[in-house]
């Protein structure tokens, strides 16, 4: 299969109960996440933005990428993280850069694209619907930091998101997390909120819910309908990268079974993985992990 994921590269700089330590971030564990998940055959397309200066950061990962949808630019985002055991964590940003230029001309190659907006301003919603209309394909959605405003002090805090109707419109699957989900109407409940989003055109939206387990939702015989899965039990080391590698291996899954729900077990595993990793070295076991020890 082919898959092109879209999203910044930033450099993250994380407070976790007070350790801290500068380490790639953004797009970089998705990127991570579909190579250790990948098979010979596979190809996998990245279209980011870095860094001369700090390349080195990545270059473990991006050296084994094509570059020819890579934008080398002056700064890319620095992210502040103050990681929490039981809430939200806090972000605040340096160097905001602007959306990302689109590079392939045709689509129609790919058997899916996923866009994970990192920071919220990868690509414009203009972006999106020019790739939606000579695309086919499934796209998949990852709101991630598009959930969060910016103030003045570049922090960065949950808000409505504008007119999310319109993005939703040109998606297949979207990605949330329990905060994330609040900002996408003026709505508070979960099951009114599936219903709105799916209302829009997508045939699914994925709720993960951290240390509980994950849930998605779909329509069936124009009815509602919903899974839940448990998260696996773990001794929680990590709490960067777990969302990026759930959407990383839900797409992956699903493109290659078409099967939803067993796309969503084994994403469900894939992120329980990762939070009991203490080292991002430990991917290259993932794929061996989540078959193996979790299934």
């Amino acid at each position: 299969m082919k898959i092109l994921v879209i999203g910044h590269s930033v450099e993250d700089h994380i407070n976790y109960e007070g350790r801290n330590k500068i380490a790639p971030g953004g797009i970089f564990y998705t990127a991570l996440t579909l190579l250790s998940f990948k098979e010979e055959k596979d190809e996998i397309f990245l279209n980011t933005s870095v860094q001369k200066e700090n390349y080195n950061l990545f270059s473990s990962v991006y050296d084994l990428f094509d570059h020819r949808y890579f934008t080398f630019v002056e700064s890319i985002p620095k992210v502040f993280i103050n990681v929490h055991h039981s809430k939200e964590r806090g972000e605040t940003y340096k160097n905001i850069t602007d959306k990302l230029e689109i590079f392939p001309s045709d689509f129609s190659k790919f058997d899916g694209i996923l866009i994970n907006m990192i920071t919220g301003f990868d690509l414009t919603i203009e972006q999106l619907s020019e790739i939606r209309d000579s695309y086919r394909g499934l796209i998949y959605f990852d709101v991630h930091t598009l959930a969060r405003g910016l103030d003045e002090n570049f922090h960065r805090e949950f808000r409505k998101i504008p007119n999310f109707k319109k993005w939703a419109s040109f998606l297949d699957i979207i990605q949330v997390n329990e905060n994330e989900l609040l900002t996408l109407f003026d709505i508070n409940d979960e099951i009114e909120i599936a219903s709105e989003v799916l209302s829009c055109g997508p045939k699914l939206l994925i709720v993960t819910k951290g240390e509980i387990g994950s849930k998605i939702y779909s329509m069936n015989n124009n009815e509602l309908s919903s899974t839940f899965v448990s998260s696996i039990k773990i001794k929680t080391e990590n709490k960067i990268g777990c969302g990026d590698a759930f959407g990383a291996v839900f797409f992956y899954a699903y493109i290659q079974s078409e099967n939803f729900n067993k796309a969503l077990r084994i994403a469900n595993n894939a992120a329980g993985c990762v939070a009991s990793y203490a080292d991002v070295s430990e991917f290259k076991n993932l794929k061996y992990d989540v078959f193996t020890q979790h299934n």
